[in-house]
């Protein structure tokens, strides 16, 4: 039975399991698990990395992530929640915010990395739902949360420049 959303209960479950499955594939390194996510053609927009397209080029990005900086990206944890999903051109366009949570192995901590929202498009491949396209919408600057209001707070500055030892001559 298919809801307001045009997706039926079942589908709406399914694609909920897919961002599960890909939590569980980047949080912990698993390749294999990771590809079976994404559509053969998928491109993957992620904020720090740019834009690329199919699995050679995603495992790139992961593995860049992965062993590049893995003490950046080590005990990991990705969280998607408040989904909007509706069905759109022979798939569904799933909305999501997510937070990032994170054990720092340097100082034997935890803490929230990141937080933000995605606007992924999903698709069905020999009967399982994908990604065919995954865009990452990070929260790192004002300008970047999708508020729809009116701001009326006052402008807050900017991290403070350091100055170079030529200015400061």
């Amino acid at each position: 039975m298919s809801g307001a959303t045009g997706l039926s209960v079942e589908d709406r479950l399914d694609i909920q399991d897919l961002f599960a499955r890909y939590s569980w594939a980047i949080d912990l390194a698993d390749e294999e698990l990771a590809v079976t996510c994404f559509a053969k053609d998928c491109w993957f927009d992620h904020l720090w990395q740019g834009r690329v397209q199919g699995h050679e080029a995603i495992l790139a990005n992961l593995h860049e992530l992965w062993y590049d900086r893995q003490s950046w990206w080590f005990a990991r944890h990705h969280v998607f929640d408040t989904f909007l999903m509706k069905a759109e051109n022979g798939g569904a366009r799933v909305k999501s915010f997510f937070q990032i949570f994170q054990h720092s192995v340097d100082y034997n901590t935890n803490f929230v990395f990141g937080i933000g929202t995605r606007d992924d498009f999903c698709i069905k491949e020999n009967g399982v739902w994908v990604f065919q396209s995954l865009r990452v919408n990070a929260w790192t600057t004002v300008d970047q949360v999708p508020w729809k209001g009116k701001i009326t707070m006052p402008p807050r500055p900017g991290p403070a420049r350091p100055v170079s030892s030529k200015a400061a001559e």
